[in-house]
């Protein structure tokens, strides 16, 4: 797969990505849809008021509007989440470790969710790399949320794992 270009004109994205932000998709502090909103954002869907739906735009790139033109739900979505690891270079596979120094989860603490949202993480590192976008300590994050009570279900409105 050959590299994207991540830019578009004059584009602003709802929440800068932060390491702080990143950690709080990792510690499971915001919903599922949330993480997906941030990877729409960058791929360039396009949320429609009308219907509450995100297709893809003219900034999408092909690898994804081809098979999604609705944008997928990637965290509850198997074949969506298998999708965003394939458009991950290989030679940034590691963003997790190399950028954030974050050394994994434990055996007890994997399931679809979380190792999707570490996914999520990854691919959010990628797309900041790549798109000249540095993380920055920035102080704007949304309202965090506890962990949801049973995390492999998450956080109330997300949708059910597939």
């Amino acid at each position: 797969m050959t590299r994207r270009d991540f830019s578009s004109p004059d584009k602003k994205f709802t929440w800068p990505l932060s390491k702080k932000l990143l950690f709080s998709i990792l510690n499971d502090q915001v919903s599922d849809v949330f993480v997906c909103e941030l990877i729409w954002e960058r791929l360039f869907y396009v949320k429609k008021t009308s219907t509450n739906d995100w297709i893809s735009g003219e900034y999408t790139p092909p690898y994804w509007s081809e098979k999604y033109n609705n944008a997928p739900q990637i965290i509850s979505e198997r074949g969506a989440a298998i999708h965003l690891t394939r458009s991950i270079p290989k030679d940034h596979k590691q963003g997790l470790k190399k950028v954030l120094n974050f050394k994994g989860y434990k055996i007890n603490e994997l399931y679809p969710r979380r190792t999707r949202r570490a996914t999520a993480v990854n691919w959010l590192i990628f797309w900041g790399i790549e798109s000249k976008s540095i993380l920055k300590d920035h102080n704007t994050l949304p309202i965090l949320a506890s962990p949801p009570f049973n995390p492999i279900h998450g956080h109330d409105g997300d949708p059910s794992i597939k």
